[in-house]
């Protein structure tokens, strides 16, 4: 999907590394607070969340938020019951 949507190898290869450098800088802003959200109930730094508000508007926050919960639940969901990965 991400390629589809513009995302090039690079940036895959720097995702699956946690090296998020290929990134802007809100993006790279991002996924640091998706990196302390995520194996957390949702405890993240004053520094990160910090860092991320510095680059979104609060609505744009709060989907950013919501997708990563989404995504850590349909994880954890999915491990949970053993579903296979499908590509």
């Amino acid at each position: 999907m991400s390629r589809r949507l513009g995302g090039t190898d690079a940036q895959l290869a720097a995702v699956a590394q946690g090296a998020y450098d290929v990134f802007e800088e809100s993006w790279r802003a991002a996924m640091r607070y998706a990196d302390a959200m995520t194996p957390t109930p949702g405890i993240v730094p004053d520094a990160v969340f910090q860092d991320l508000a510095a680059h979104w508007n609060p609505a744009q926050v709060v989907e950013i938020t919501a997708v990563i919960c989404m995504f850590a639940f349909f994880n954890r969901f999915a491990h949970a019951l053993a579903i296979p990965i499908t590509r």
